[in-house]
C-alpha cells in the first residue's frame, strides 16, 4: 500500500512535466504556421520523389548486374543494397534539411524585429529554445516518418532484418537531432540568418565529408595497419581511436553496424580478433554513435539557452 502512495506522485509528476514539455506555446505556434503553409508539404513531397528516384536507380542498376546470377543470394543482395542506398541518401537530405528549419530559428525572429515582442511573454529562455527546437524535430521526425515505407521495399528482397531498419533509424534521428540543436545554436548567436546558415552547413558538410576524409588522410600519412604495431595494448588503442574516428560520422557509423550485425550477428558487443592472436571486446559503433551526439545534443542546447537569456540582458 505505502509502495502505491509513494508511486503515484512520482507517475503524476512525470505526466506533468510531460504535459508541460507539450503543451509549449512556441512548438504549437510554429508547428501551426509551417503546417498551414505549402512549404512544408512541397518539401516532404520533394522529399519523397527524390527517395523514390534514388531507389528506382539503385534497383535497375542493382538487377542489371545480377542479370547472370540467379538465386537467393542475388535477391537478397538486392534487398540489401536497396536499403542501404535509401538509407544514404535519406542521411543526406536529412542531415542538411533538419538545420534549415533551425538556422533561422531566432535570428529569423530578430531580422523581422518580433524576438522582443515574443520575448515579453513569462516563458523562460529554456521553453523557449525547446519549442523551437521541437518543432522542427516533429517535422524532421514527419519526413523520417514517411520514408519508412521506401526502407520498406527491401524486405520483399530479403538479405534485411527488421533491426537494421530500427538501427538506421535510430541513427538517422540521433543525426538530425544533433545538426537542429547546431543549427539553434548559430541560430542564437548569429544576428543574421545568412551567416547561422552558413556556420551550420559547415558543420554538417565537415561531420559528414570532413571527418571520413580526414581518418583517411591520418591512415594513408601514418600508414595505420594492425599488423604492423606489435604490442596488443598499442593495437587495441589504435583500434579504439579509429573506431571513435568513425562513430562520430554518421555514415560510416551506418555501415560498420550494418557489417558487424551481418557477420557477428549482433548489435551490442562483439569479439574481434587481433594479429597476435589475442581477442578484445569492442562495442557495436551505434552505441558510441548515438550518444555522442546526445551529449552533443544537450551541450549544444544549454549553449544556446545561455546565449538566449544573454540576448535578453
Amino acid at each position: 500500500m505505502t509502495a502505491d502512495v509513494s508511486t503515484a506522485p512520482e507517475t503524476k509528476s512525470r505526466s506533468e512535466r510531460l504535459r508541460r514539455v507539450l503543451d509549449n506555446p512556441v512548438m504549437i505556434k510554429e508547428l501551426r504556421s509551417r503546417m498551414r503553409g505549402a512549404r512544408a508539404f512541397i518539401v516532404l513531397t520533394v522529399y519523397l520523389l527524390l527517395l523514390s528516384a534514388f531507389s528506382s536507380l539503385v534497383y535497375v542498376a542493382v538487377s542489371e548486374s545480377s542479370l547472370s546470377v540467379s538465386g537467393q543470394s542475388s535477391v537478397g543482395q538486392i534487398g540489401r543494397t536497396l536499403f542501404g542506398g535509401v538509407v544514404a541518401i535519406e542521411m543526406m537530405l536529412v542531415a542538411f534539411i533538419a538545420p534549415a528549419f533551425t538556422s533561422g530559428a531566432i535570428s529569423g525572429e530578430r531580422e523581422h524585429q518580433t524576438y522582443d515582442l515574443l520575448r515579453t511573454t513569462l516563458l523562460p529562455a529554456h521553453s523557449f529554445v525547446l519549442g523551437k527546437l521541437l518543432s522542427s524535430m516533429l517535422y524532421v521526425f514527419l519526413l523520417l516518418a514517411a520514408a519508412i515505407p521506401m526502407q520498406s521495399i527491401a524486405f520483399f528482397f530479403g538479405g534485411v532484418a527488421e533491426t537494421e531498419l530500427i538501427l538506421s533509424f535510430v541513427i538517422l534521428m540521433a543525426t538530425a537531432l544533433l545538426f537542429s540543436t547546431v543549427g539553434i545554436f548559430f541560430s542564437a548567436r548569429s544576428i543574421r540568418t545568412l551567416s547561422a546558415s552558413v556556420l551550420t552547413y559547415s558543420v554538417a558538410t565537415f561531420v559528414m565529408f570532413g571527418l571520413p576524409i580526414l581518418l583517411g588522410a591520418l591512415m594513408l600519412i601514418l600508414g595505420f595497419s594492425l599488423d604492423s604495431v606489435g604490442s596488443s595494448t598499442a593495437q587495441i588503442v589504435m583500434l579504439y581511436v579509429a573506431g571513435g574516428m568513425l562513430s562520430a560520422n554518421p555514415a560510416a557509423t551506418a555501415l560498420l553496424t550494418q557489417y558487424i550485425l551481418l557477420n557477428q550477428r549482433t548489435i551490442g558487443t562483439f569479439s574481434y580478433t587481433l594479429a597476435g592472436g589475442d581477442q578484445v571486446t569492442l562495442i557495436s559503433p551505434w552505441i558510441p554513435f548515438t550518444m555522442l551526439y546526445l551529449i552533443l545534443t544537450v551541450v549544444f542546447f544549454l549553449l544556446s539557452v545561455r546565449r538566449a537569456r544573454r540576448i535578453e540582458d
